[in-house]
């Protein structure tokens, strides 16, 4: 399991030695809560705490693209030579893959807590069990997409054939998620692209434990759009938990596999001149 420590020593340290990219990661963060925060003043009349419910949208949705877009160091590390070099070795590569997830999930869930931290600053309301929970529903969101980012890295190979891929993926899966906008003002005919997104589960999950909605009638959960109604069944966000896991399984056994089993000798390996 040394190869799985150095993996992820490796990613977090690279990390945190790029301040650019942590702070302009964060700003993106902020910005997003700036901006919809004036949707939502009036996106559900007689919402309780709409700005909470914002704050929470932004903060699973930081976990999701950092935990996403981290996948693309890989990539990173085999157009540079570094990870060439470990897979050839004797080292089982599905303990880079493990590697790689659990430093993806690590990033993003510190910059979620980073958010949340601020946000508290700002007048978010949370107790200490909530703030736990939420913890911990992060890592399982950071578990999920970072599979899910490294099985879309290992079959583009490519930096710029995946930054693509993400970005035709982040946005519909984003915006039709509930975090930014209530899924409630959305049109009817996207209903079952809502429900089959597993970014509106986690999220309607991690409102509900943020705003302390799990004692409450599902019938409200419906009209806040933290729950939903399905040919006459509510879906709670307990249900679509999971459905959560299931994604998550599924995609960590796939990338893994993909990863043991892909041929990255097509990734051009970028040449060092010393002088």
């Amino acid at each position: 399991m040394r190869a799985v420590f150095a993996v992820f020593s490796r990613n977090i340290t690279n990390f945190f030695r790029d301040r650019l990219r942590v702070v302009f990661s964060l700003l993106m963060s902020f910005l997003f809560m700036f901006v919809f925060s004036f949707a939502m003043k009036g996106a559900i009349p007689g919402m309780n705490r709409p700005l909470d419910y914002l704050i929470a949208g932004v903060v699973i949705m930081t976990v999701f693209q950092q935990a996403l877009n981290n996948s693309t160091d890989i990539l990173n590390d085999l157009s540079s030579g570094f990870m060439k070099e470990i897979i050839v070795s004797p080292v089982p590569r599905w303990q880079i893959a493990v590697g790689q997830i659990c430093s993806s999930t690590a990033i993003a869930c510190i910059q979620g807590i980073s958010i949340l931290a601020v946000s508290v600053l700002m007048g978010f309301r949370v107790g200490i069990p909530a703030a736990f929970a939420m913890v911990g529903i992060m890592i399982i969101a950071g578990l999920s997409f970072a599979a899910f980012g490294l099985f879309l890295a290992t079959v583009s190979r490519n930096s710029s054939a995946f930054q693509i891929l993400t970005n035709v993926i982040v946005m519909p899966l984003s915006f039709l998620s509930g975090a930014y906008i209530p899924v409630t003002v959305m049109p009817a005919f996207l209903n079952g692209v809502i429900i089959l997104n597993p970014l509106t589960w986690i999220t309607a999950l991690f409102r509900s434990v943020a705003l302390g909605l799990h004692s409450v009638p599902a019938a409200t959960l419906v009209k806040e759009g933290i729950a939903f109604s399905f040919r006459g069944h509510i879906l709670t966000p307990a249900a679509g938990f999971l459905f959560v896991l299931l994604f998550a399984i599924v995609f960590f056994f796939l990338c893994v596999k993909k990863f043991g089993s892909a041929d990255f000798s097509s990734v051009r390996t970028v040449s060092v001149h010393r002088r």
